[in-house]
């Protein structure tokens, strides 16, 4: 019998995803039978494919098992497709990415490139494949956070569920809001067919909470602003919805603003809106802040209308 300690990227796993990851050439099946009689065992008692095993646990070993190759780790990609580009922070447990604007988080109908389908580009020496935390909208860029193991997946979940992260988005919009700065509080609900769907400000049963606070900070007289908002909830689109019900729609969010989110001269037609930054606990201990540069359409706009971002940080 041979025995393999527990690491910590493996904390919380259970442990037929553990063979599944490590020992990809044992079936189910034969691995069910092993547990019945008892020849895989954790800390010397008996388990069950839906047990979870913690780091430092020692998992017993068959022999017939043992002798097989574990799963190799994979080389960090360097073919067409990689996210390595994109990454703004990596250490042990967390990598943040700077999400360019266009590519989808996630796949859905007709689409073929997406980040979850690339993450395989960021294992480096992990043995597992990194996990999205969270999502942006496919033309929203900026910081996207990604987890390395198991356990930090479930801290960063964990500290945005319970609103322990902070994020600041930066929005160009057509025409500036009235308050320079304020509270939007406009709960939100579903409208339209499959296809067509759409969220809108809604006063409905259904409707969900939603808040996002903003401050104005740059104008261009009365046709574009410089917004930055923090949602304090967590809604689909919830910051594109909100800045247009007050009358400041993101320039080129046609699906919200209509022809009133249309750039102007060399400002282009594409969605101003970018995760500027995050800060959230870190899993393994104290605070993770990363801030991400602008994509090149929103750097030539705040150019060309004299933002400049380097003398107003005020933490943004």
């Amino acid at each position: 019998m041979q025995t393999q300690r527990i690491e910590r990227d493996d904390d919380g796993i259970r442990l037929d995803r553990w063979f599944k990851r490590h020992y990809p050439a044992l079936t189910h099946g034969r691995l069910e039978k092993l547990l019945r009689t008892g020849q895989v065992r954790l800390d010397g008692k008996r388990v069950k494919a839906s047990d979870r095993m913690a780091e430092g646990q020692m998992l017993r070993l068959p022999p017939q098992v043992a002798e097989g190759a574990p799963n190799e780790k994979p080389k960090a990609a360097t073919v067409a497709g990689s996210l390595q580009e994109f990454v703004l922070h990596m250490d042990a447990s967390v990598i943040v990415l700077n999400k360019p604007p266009g590519l989808a988080t996630q796949g859905g109908s007709g689409l073929t490139k997406h980040i979850d389908g690339m993450l395989e580009s960021l294992m480096f020496d992990k043995r597992q494949r990194p996990r999205l935390v969270h999502r942006l909208d496919r033309d929203t860029s900026g910081v996207l956070l990604v987890a390395r193991t198991v356990p930090a997946a479930a801290a960063l979940a964990k500290s945005l569920a319970q609103r322990d992260a902070s994020k600041v988005y930066w929005a160009l919009t057509r025409g500036v809001p009235k308050k320079k700065q304020g509270t939007i509080r406009a709960a939100l609900a579903k409208q339209g067919g499959r296809g067509e769907e759409r969220m809108a400000v809604s006063e409905a049963d259904e409707a969900k909470r939603a808040v996002t606070a903003y401050e104005v900070m740059g104008q261009a007289g009365d046709e574009f602003a410089w917004v930055a908002a923090k949602p304090l909830t967590g809604r689909t689109h919830q910051i594109r919805v909100h800045l247009a019900s007050i009358g400041a729609p993101i320039v080129g969010d046609f699906k919200y603003g209509g022809a009133e989110a249309k750039g102007k001269g060399a400002i282009a037609d594409k969605l101003h809106l970018h995760a500027r930054s995050i800060d959230i606990a870190h899993p393994d201990g104290g605070r993770l802040h990363v801030t991400a540069p602008l994509p090149e359409h929103m750097r030539k706009s705040w150019k060309l209308l004299g933002f400049d971002t380097e003398a107003d940080t005020k933490k943004k």
